[in-house]
């Protein structure tokens, strides 16, 4: 089974299911170097060759940096470079009015060690908070970055619409913006994919199964209550409870889990696949820790959704309450529900 790829711009192809690695991150438990290690490398194997990481996923960059070496180690170097891997530029929310053309530099030279690499190919830039001047800036010095050719591509992550506006209007060619984006979360819908369509921006949706919630395990289960085992999951019940509450988002893996069955798969596969399906969405980015699922995940792609399906989905999906606004606007409220829980300043490990 091949995994379907998809061209960002002329020369710059990624596989339209991403590695993420968030997971391998702080708040997600104990990590095993080595197995992680092995995990990555194993996706790009089976053919999903592009991966997203970030400055501030601890450890992660340097594990990918490693598994991109064990890939050219076992395949060769032809295999090793059609990987992708997709970094971020995330200053710190304390230092968000102290960044400065050096302090940006260091950022990305500190990325460049980490994955072994020469040139970054996606950076996907991302500023806290609005009210702080200097997005414009530090973009700004990224495109600097990438006219030495330390970046192949930017893109941002997170911008709502008139922000990633700004952007574009400032001479910032953004390939994609990375947001979260799913069934349950149509945000994006609310202005982004607009200007997405108009921009040739393309849309990589994180959350698409939201922290695996979006899954068999959760079919039929009776409502959990906090304090859940790791962050992920914190977040995305919040999101559930703003979609509808439990007897929705219930009545939704009912509808996923029928669709699954007409295809042979299961219910996190239809919810990604759904997405894919999306305008303007290049690519849905999976979780990397459990290899288990890498077959499942190698065959989101060749799913063919029914007018049907999406019929079924859309019927349930309709009688959502929320969640409400912009791109992560919820979120960048430091005083609610949603952005009470974020980690603002993990560049400096706080």
């Amino acid at each position: 089974m091949t995994v379907a790829t998809f061209t960002l711009r002329p020369g710059y192809e990624i596989s339209r299911t991403i590695c993420g690695g968030w997971q391998y991150a702080g708040g997600h438990g104990v990590v095993n170097w080595q197995a992680a290690v092995d995990n990555l490398a194993a996706f790009a194997e089976a053919g999903i060759f592009t991966f997203d990481c970030a400055d501030i996923y601890t450890g992660v960059e340097e594990m990918i940096g490693t598994a991109r070496a064990e890939v050219e180690r076992r395949r060769g170097t032809v295999a090793q470079a059609r990987i992708k891997v997709h970094t971020k530029c995330v200053p710190d929310l304390d230092k968000l009015r102290d960044v400065d053309r050096t302090y940006i530099r260091s950022n990305i030279e500190t990325s460049l060690r980490r994955l072994r690499t020469e040139r970054l190919d996606l950076v996907q830039f991302h500023w806290w908070d609005y009210a702080i001047p200097g997005a414009i800036e530090a973009a700004g010095w990224l495109a600097e970055l990438q006219r030495e050719g330390k970046i192949d591509r930017i893109g941002g992550t997170n911008f709502d619409m008139p922000h990633a506006a700004e952007l574009v209007a400032a001479g910032i060619d953004l390939v994609s913006m990375q947001v979260q984006y799913s069934l349950l979360d149509n945000r994006p819908e609310h202005g982004l994919v607009e200007f997405c369509r108009k921009n040739n921006v393309r849309i990589l949706c994180y959350g698409t199964v939201a922290g695996g919630f979006v899954s068999d395990h959760w079919l039929g289960a009776p409502e959990p209550q906090p304090p859940f085992e790791n962050r992920s999951l914190t977040k995305y019940k919040l999101i559930i409870d703003d979609f509808g509450g439990w007897d929705l988002f219930q009545e939704l893996l009912r509808v996923l889990r029928s669709i699954a069955d007409r295809h042979g798969t299961d219910i996190a596969s239809i919810a990604s696949r759904t997405m894919l399906d999306r305008p303007m969405v290049a690519a849905v980015i999976v979780g990397a820790r459990n290899r288990a699922h890498l077959h499942r995940n190698v065959g989101i792609t060749a799913i063919a959704l029914s007018e049907a399906d999406h019929a079924a989905i859309r019927e349930v999906t309709s009688r959502r309450r929320g969640p409400v606004g912009d791109t992560f606007t919820l979120e960048r409220d430091r005083n609610g529900r949603h952005g009470s829980i974020m980690k603002y300043n993990l560049n400096q490990g706080a």
